[in-house]
C-alpha cells in the first residue's frame, strides 16, 4: 500500500472553485488505488471546505518555515508527495528531499501561474503579450520547480506545448491531465429550451479572471439587454466583495447572486452561459460545468483554449465585443441553433474528459516513473543542477526565518 502526501496550498472547496474540484478528483483517483491519503496544508480553514474525513482522507495542519515539518514527514514516510501549485514546492521541496529522498515528488500545476500573470499583465497594459512578459520572474521560479519534480500535471493542452516549446522542458517530465468527469454521473437529458430562461456566468470573485470578466460583462450586458430587454444576466460567484454587490442592479437585470449551493443546478436552469475571460490559464471549469448540464456558452479563445482540439465547440468563441454579444442573443432565441449547440457537449466531454480513460494513463504514468525513478532522475540534469544550487538558497532563507521565528 502506497503513502500519499499532498500538499496543499488551500484547503480543497470543490463547490467554489475548479481547482478545487480538479484536487478532489486526484485525492479520490489515489483513494481508489488502495493508497493511504493525506492532505497538509499550511493554509486556514475556509468557508467552503470540504470535510476530508468523510472521503476516508485524514488531514494535517502544517507551518511554514519550521523544522516542525521535517519531524512530520520523516515520521509520515510517504512514497508519494504531490505539491499543489509550484509555492508548495518551493515551500517544501527542500525538506522533502531532506528526509524523504526517494519519495516521488509530483507538482500539480493547476494552471500556469506565470501565464495567467502574464496575461494579466498585457490586458491591464491594453496590448498584445509579449516574451518579456512570459520570462517574468514568477516564471523563472514555476519552471524551476517543474524541473526539480519529478513529474508536473499539466491541466490545458496548450501548456503542455508551451512548456515544450518556449521552455524547452523534456516531455517525460510533464503529464496532461485535464478535469477527470465521471461521465455515469452526468444527465442524460436535461431542462429542455422552453423551459430555461436567463443567462448566468459563476467563478469565484477571489480569482482574478473572473472578477475581471464580470467587469468585461457590464459593457457586454447592455447589447445583449437592448434586444433581449426581459432577460436577466444572473451573476453566481463565492466570496463575492463588496465592489462586487454593489454592481447588483435589478433594473439592468444584471443580478449578483453569490454563493451558488448547487453550481449544476442553476447552469441547468439558466439558457445560455457567458464566459467572456480576457486573461487566464489551464482550463475553465465553468465551461466544463456548462458542458455537463448542456447549457451552450458563449466564451473567448482565451475561455476555450485547451478545452478542444478538432471538436466543435458547444457554443459560440468570439473575442469581440459586439459578436460576442449578438452571438448570446442569437443562441437565447434560436431554439434550433441552441440545440446544435448543445448537441457538442456529449461528444466533447467523452473525447476529452473521461475520468476513466484519464485516471488509467496518470496511474500508469506514475507506477512506471516510481519503478524507474532512478533512471528517470539521471535524464533530468538540468533538474539536478537547478535542485543543487536554487534550493541551496530556499533552505537557508527558510531555515533563517525558522531561527528568527524561533528567539
Amino acid at each position: 500500500m502506497k503513502k500519499v502526501l499532498v500538499i496543499g496550498y488551500v484547503w480543497p472547496e470543490p463547490n467554489s472553485s475548479a481547482a478545487g474540484t480538479h484536487m478532489m478528483s486526484l485525492l479520490r483517483l489515489y483513494k481508489q488505488q488502495g493508497w493511504t491519503v493525506e492532505f497538509a496544508t499550511p493554509a486556514q480553514p475556509s468557508d467552503h471546505m470540504i470535510d476530508l474525513s468523510l472521503e476516508g482522507i485524514s488531514s494535517k495542519n502544517i507551518a511554514l518555515n519550521c523544522d516542525s515539518f521535517d519531524v512530520y514527514i520523516s515520521q509520515y514516510q510517504p512514497d508519494i508527495v504531490m505539491f499543489d501549485r509550484f509555492m508548495m514546492e518551493e515551500q517544501f521541496g527542500w525538506r522533502v528531499d531532506k528526509n524523504c529522498p526517494d519519495a516521488l515528488k509530483i507538482l500539480d500545476t493547476e494552471d500556469l501561474q506565470c501565464l495567467r500573470n502574464a496575461r494579466h499583465q498585457a490586458v491591464k497594459s491594453e496590448r498584445t503579450l509579449t516574451q518579456a512578459d512570459l520570462f517574468s520572474d514568477i516564471a523563472k521560479r514555476e519552471i524551476a520547480a517543474i524541473l526539480r519534480c519529478d513529474i508536473s500535471l499539466i491541466i490545458s493542452s496548450f501548456e503542455m506545448a508551451l512548456l515544450q516549446s518556449q521552455f524547452k522542458i523534456d516531455s517525460s517530465l510533464l503529464h496532461h491531465l485535464p478535469f477527470m468527469v465521471d461521465l455515469d454521473k452526468c444527465p442524460t437529458q436535461t431542462k429542455a429550451f422552453a423551459d430555461r430562461q436567463h443567462f448566468m456566468t459563476i467563478g469565484n470573485f477571489r480569482h482574478a479572471p473572473n472578477w475581471d470578466a464580470v467587469l468585461y460583462l457590464q459593457k457586454i450586458w447592455p447589447l445583449i439587454r437592448k434586444q433581449l430587454p426581459q432577460a436577466e444576466l444572473h451573476i453566481y460567484g463565492s466570496y463575492p466583495p463588496p465592489k462586487a454587490t454593489a454592481l447588483n442592479n435589478p433594473k439592468t437585470g444584471l443580478l449578483i447572486k453569490g454563493w451558488a449551493e448547487d453550481a449544476y443546478a442553476v447552469m441547468e436552469q439558466s439558457r445560455v452561459c457567458l464566459a467572456p475571460i480576457r486573461f487566464g490559464a489551464g482550463i475553465k471549469g465553468k465551461l466544463l460545468d456548462a458542458m455537463i448540464m448542456q447549457t451552450p456558452s458563449v466564451t473567448t479563445s482565451v475561455g476555450s483554449e485547451g478545452m478542444v482540439q478538432d471538436e466543435p465547440w458547444p457554443g459560440v468563441i468570439n473575442d469581440d465585443m459586439a459578436a460576442f454579444a449578438q452571438a448570446a442573443v442569437d443562441l437565447y432565441r434560436d431554439e434550433s441553433r441552441w440545440l446544435e449547440a448543445q448537441s457538442h457537449a456529449t461528444s466533447l466531454l467523452s473525447a476529452r474528459y473521461d475520468s476513466q480513460t484519464l485516471g488509467r494513463k496518470w496511474m500508469k504514468k506514475l507506477t512506471q516513473t516510481l519503478k524507474n525513478i532512478d533512471q528517470h532522475r539521471l535524464n533530468n540534469f538540468t533538474g539536478a543542477m537547478i535542485k543543487h544550487h536554487t534550493m541551496a538558497s530556499t533552505k537557508y532563507m527558510s531555515q533563517w526565518i525558522a531561527a528568527k521565528n524561533a528567539k
